[in-house]
């Protein structure tokens, strides 16, 4: 039992790091060298909304110690737009630029294109919601395990 669960583990991390490359990949395909793959995965999961930096955290949408760092070079290249919130003066609300809803919706349709090339390989969507739902119990597990420590 403890090696399969180590080898799940370890499959998430490797996962985690080959999306990563097809992010990168992807930036290479489209000619873009100001953001980096994190980035590229922020501002995809900022999307349409605007929130504050916090909620970009608590929401999972970055999950580095370094989202100040990786919002401030998006900001500097053009990709986000920053306000001081309307409810909150001291926090910060970040939205996409036109030219980060440019990128949103390119990266989009690469993201739909390798859904379409994932459901020709014939991985029954069973599975797929089965891994979904096994990695949702690890981090509720993970999770409870942290508060109880």
């Amino acid at each position: 039992m403890k090696d399969l669960y180590l080898d799940t583990v370890s499959s998430i991390e490797r996962l985690h790091r080959l999306f990563l490359e097809v992010v990168k990949n992807e930036l290479d395909r489209q000619g873009i060298h100001d953001m980096n793959n994190v980035q590229a995965l922020i501002l995809y999961n900022l999307g349409k909304s605007q929130l504050t930096v916090s909620e970009l955290t608590n929401r999972g949408y970055y999950l580095g110690s370094n989202a100040s760092y990786n919002l401030r070079k998006m900001i500097q290249n053009g990709y986000i737009d920053q306000e001081v919130s309307v409810h909150d003066r001291r926090a910060i609300v970040v939205k996409l630029s036109a030219r980060g809803l440019d990128f949103y919706k390119k990266f989009d349709a690469a993201m739909n294109r390798q859904v379409t090339i994932f459901i020709e390989k014939n991985i029954p969507l069973a599975d797929l919601q089965n891994a979904t739902n096994l990695l949702r119990q690890m981090e509720a597990f993970w999770s409870e395990f942290l508060i109880r420590r």
